[in-house]
């Protein structure tokens, strides 16, 4: 009889998976990938982190590629200090378009931890706002190409009741010809 039960489902398991899980809209999710087209490319300027005091200066490039036929925009930011040439910031993030939900998903990661969250495109489509809360914390990033072309980031803590508290901005221009 256990012999049967296991062949079983052995054999009805991977058709029950299968029906129980919607196949992903590829073309969907490729279409919406395609509104974040403004950002591939390389970039390079000028950023400042406040850490507690005085901002540290530093220089940040972002590197932003499309991977796996447009299904994922992979962004790497790196900034080391104008100072003495220290990493400052390291950060990865990978975006995906959740076609049965209809939202983009991020997922970054810096200074070994990571966060997952829903971005938010702006409208006219030339920039985006993602956050994430952890008990009365709460941040808030905006992202946007201004008219002069350049790629600005501005990151505010929130906590509370008070008024935001900016953590980082970057100002950054597109390095070579854009992709």
């Amino acid at each position: 009889m256990w012999r049967i039960v296991i062949l079983l489902a052995l054999a009805l398991g991977p058709l029950c998976f299968a029906q129980a899980t919607r196949t992903p809209n590829l073309e969907a999710q490729r279409a919406a990938m395609r509104k974040l087209d403004f950002l591939a490319g390389r970039w390079s300027g000028d950023a400042r982190a406040w850490r507690g005091g005085d901002p540290v200066e530093f220089t940040q490039t972002e590197e932003a590629q499309f991977k796996l036929d447009g299904l994922l925009l992979v962004i790497e930011g790196r900034g080391d200090s104008k100072s003495d040439g220290k990493p400052v910031l390291r950060a990865l993030g990978i975006i995906s378009y959740d076609d049965e939900a209809g939202v983009y998903r991020m997922r970054a990661y810096n200074d070994g931890r990571y966060m997952e969250t829903e971005l938010k495109l702006a409208a006219g489509g030339r920039g985006a706002s993602w956050g994430f809360t952890i008990g009365a914390f709460r941040t808030n990033s905006v992202l946007s190409i201004n008219p002069a072309g350049e790629w600005t980031e501005s990151h505010d803590l929130l906590f509370g009741s008070d008024p935001p508290r900016k953590i980082m901005e970057i100002r950054v221009t597109r390095v070579g010809e854009r992709p």
